[in-house]
């Protein structure tokens, strides 16, 4: 994991979890900037403009749901969904000591569980795609409308997308990637983070064309794991040296993974 992960973050995280009796593994945080910018895990009683905790509830039988905390920009995508001009927010997810097993299966939400049930294309990025879907759930209330598999192609040897949910009645696609590097702690280059963005962002647009129309959405989030706080920096960086007609209608969320996440890469 590297020392990166005892970071301030984390022990702020402690000590607010230790003073307001939640689990830290229940909670989001709704703060208006990075958590890895502002190092803050704000009080549970916090007004949502403000930057609260959110604890991820029980459902029936006292589960616990929401695994692992998530603070920065969390609930804010709202015109975004519908305007053709891209966008760019920034959070954080923090897992602690505790790293997802098959063990904490139940406290997905029901859209995190179905996608592990159906799998996904192939590859090792399944829970990347659990944990982008897992923060959107949590965040901007999306709910799971079709995995990988189930979406249909006018070319199903072209460009897909990982997931299709609904946010705010809107059907979007999610492209999920991994800004990371192995070892898992070198330094991740601006020019690494410049390819990475610009053949994603690429794909969303041939995917965008090539699904189906009655499987077709509105627009689509490319969600990208980061490993560190440094590889949200040079994503940032790449991020602005992008034409616009490559970032067109997509909105970008970037999500730092925090403390034993090493089953996400």
């Amino acid at each position: 994991m590297g020392t990166r992960r005892l970071t301030l973050l984390t022990v702020l995280a402690i000590v607010a979890v230790a003073c307001s009796g939640e689990s830290g593994d229940d909670e989001a945080a709704r703060d208006g900037g990075a958590a890895f910018d502002s190092g803050e895990a704000r009080d549970a009683g916090a007004a949502p403009d403000g930057g609260s905790v959110r604890d991820g509830g029980t459902r029936d039988g006292g589960v616990e749901t929401g695994f692992g905390v998530i603070t920065g920009a969390c609930g804010e995508i709202d015109d975004e969904l519908t305007s053709a001009s891209p966008a760019k927010f920034d959070n954080a997810i923090d897992f602690m000591a505790d790293g997802y097993d098959d063990g904490d299966f139940d406290r997905l939400t029901e859209g995190g569980r179905e996608i592990i049930r159906d799998g996904n294309a192939g590859g090792s990025s399944l829970y990347s795609e659990v944990f982008a879907y897992e923060v959107l759930a949590r965040c901007e209330g999306a709910e799971l409308e079709w995995t990988e598999t189930e979406v249909e192609y006018l070319d199903m040897m072209g460009k897909i997308t990982d997931l299709v949910v609904t946010i705010d009645n809107e059907r979007i696609g999610v492209s999920v990637t991994r800004a990371v590097k192995f070892p898992f702690d070198d330094p991740y280059p601006v020019a690494d983070a410049l390819d990475l963005l610009e053949g994603k962002l690429s794909d969303v647009l041939l995917s965008s064309a090539n699904v189906k129309p009655e499987f077709a959405w509105t627009k689509q989030i490319l969600h990208v794991i980061a490993y560190g706080p440094q590889h949200a920096t040079a994503l940032e960086t790449a991020y602005g040296m992008i034409d616009a007609a490559t970032k067109s209608d997509t909105i970008l969320v970037v999500t730092v993974s925090n403390g034993d996440d090493d089953f996400l890469y």
